[in-house]
């Protein structure tokens, strides 16, 4: 019935007014050529207006491209004429009004600032506009920032059932990374030929219960503080690490990496170390609950977080290296 009502509708306007049916080219070509007056690319604008949203709430959109097109011509030209009435000394020609108001409706409506830049240079030829275009275009496009924050695009989707991903939001999202989640790195670190018993001294006054050991290639394990202390109870206190502390070596990050890179390495390590890029020191050490808080912290929907709400994450003070938890 809508669609039926809608078709009746347009074809009574397009009746007495033809230049508003079709995608309109050779109309708004002759805008740009001031064939209109003022008041005439007002009302086709006007009517081009209402027939696009009769057509889109009937159900039967006939894109958005075009008339958006023929919409900013005419009123861009409509505004034209007007200021040559009011102030002559002060206007351009009325093909130029029509070019500017064409990019300001692409860039408010279909939110592509410079895409419609680019566009409205290419049609004209010139560059002669490119700085009220580019003025113009932007103060569009925050104003629909403002009042809409959802692309239109985004809410015909959502209409049609659809989750389509936002490539507006996606490319003002700035990326979470390794430096945003890592803590300083720890005071004293453990190396690779310290005794147990020199290794409990440094840690015994941490509150954590997993510490890095830098070996001398440069990489790194890990070993727990429960660990040490029972070797030391079994009379192993004199024994370097080296000779005790085995296992895999930890994956080393750098500050500058994508937090989610963080994310798929980390594995079940209680905490990995981050490293500098150009002399490999240590900058800060990250776990898992680091990485989750950053994700909690900037809005995102943080991984690897169960319905109850709880992080599943191992305990770091159990065993060492090579029995990751």
């Amino acid at each position: 019935m809508l669609p039926a009502a809608a078709g009746l509708l347009i074809g009574i306007v397009g009746i007495w007014v033809p230049q508003v049916m079709g995608a309109g080219y050779e109309f708004m070509d002759q805008a740009m050529h001031d064939q209109f007056t003022w008041r005439m690319l007002a009302l086709l604008g006007a009517l081009k207006i209402l027939t696009t949203s009769v057509s889109f709430v009937s159900g039967a959109p006939g894109g958005l491209f075009a008339p958006t097109l023929f919409i900013g011509a005419m009123m861009g030209g409509a505004v034209g004429g007007v200021e040559q009435i009011f102030f002559p000394q002060f206007t351009g020609p009325v093909g130029a009004y029509a070019l500017v108001g064409m990019g300001v409706l692409f860039a408010g409506i279909l939110r592509c600032p410079m895409t419609s830049v680019f566009m409205v240079l290419e049609v004209s030829g010139h560059y002669s506009i490119i700085l009220p275009v580019m003025i113009s275009n932007t103060i569009a496009y925050l104003i629909s920032r403002r009042y809409q924050p959802t692309p239109i695009f985004d809410l015909l989707a959502r209409q049609e059932g659809l989750g389509l991903p936002s490539m507006e939001e996606m490319r003002e999202e700035l990326p979470l990374l390794v430096e945003d989640a890592m803590r300083p790195r720890p005071r004293s670190s453990l190396d690779w030929e310290d005794t147990i018993g020199t290794a409990l001294g440094k840690t015994e006054e941490s509150p954590e219960g997993y510490f890095l050991v830098r070996q001398q290639s440069g990489d790194w394990r890990g070993v727990g503080k429960e660990f040490l202390r029972r070797q030391a109870s079994e009379g192993n206190g004199h024994l370097p690490l080296r000779g005790i502390v085995s296992g895999p070596d930890l994956p080393s990050l750098h500050p500058d990496q994508p937090l989610d890179a963080a994310l798929r390495v980390i594995g079940g390590w209680p905490l990995l170390p981050v490293v500098h890029r150009a002399n490999q020191k240590l900058v800060g050490i990250i776990s898992l609950s680091d990485i989750l808080n950053a994700y909690r912290k900037s809005g995102g929907r943080s991984p690897e977080v169960e319905h109850t709400g709880e992080i599943v994450e191992s305990d770091p003070s159990e065993g060492n290296s090579s029995n990751k938890a």
